[in-house]
């Protein structure tokens, strides 16, 4: 059994929610852990956990953080962990090198299953003789499910942010000696 762990100096997690219904606003968590196991070259039977830092999200807007973190939104404080565990890795046999990754995402206590789509970008090995695996991941969630409510309305009566959430990750794994 080959154990990986996410490469953080090499991986971006972030998301997109509409903002205004017009625009992405786009944000990163910049603290998070992770690992796959796997017997399979290809990463097929993969079993894979997931930590995010709630308090490390950016959005390159500190006010706009500040909100995130508090109780309207992420309430780092009590809940400090964003996680996820996978239940399944389905091959696509129609696309080379794509899976769908189901699992259980947990955000402020609140568990819901999540599927991600998966391009696996291929292994090579770096510089230093280190094994590395590349990801590309995709998936969407509504906040709400996860007690991310906060919202108001403009002036002609529509919403400031969309319930649903675009995730996107570029994850870099490097194989534990």
């Amino acid at each position: 059994m080959a154990t990986w762990k996410i490469d953080e100096a090499h991986s971006e997690i972030g998301f997109k929610v509409k903002h205004l219904m017009i625009t992405n606003v786009s944000g990163y968590f910049t603290r998070f852990t992770g690992e796959v196991k796997t017997e399979s070259d290809d990463f097929h039977d993969a079993t894979i956990t997931f930590e995010a830092a709630a308090d490390s999200i950016d959005t390159s807007n500190a006010q706009r953080d500040e909100h995130l973190k508090n109780g309207e939104f992420f309430d780092a404080t009590h809940f400090p962990k964003i996680s996820f565990v996978s239940t399944k890795v389905k091959k696509l046999e129609d696309k080379q090198n794509h899976y769908r990754v189901l699992g259980n995402l947990t955000i402020k206590d609140q568990t819901h299953p999540i599927e991600l789509e998966v391009e696996h970008g291929g292994v090579m090995k770096d510089p230093w003789g280190q094994e590395k695996a590349g990801f590309t991941l995709k998936g969407r969630l509504h906040r709400t499910d996860y007690g991310l409510r906060w919202n108001a309305t403009t002036e002609a009566g529509g919403f400031v942010l969309s319930d649903e959430v675009k995730l996107n990750m570029e994850v870099q794994l490097v194989k534990a000696q």
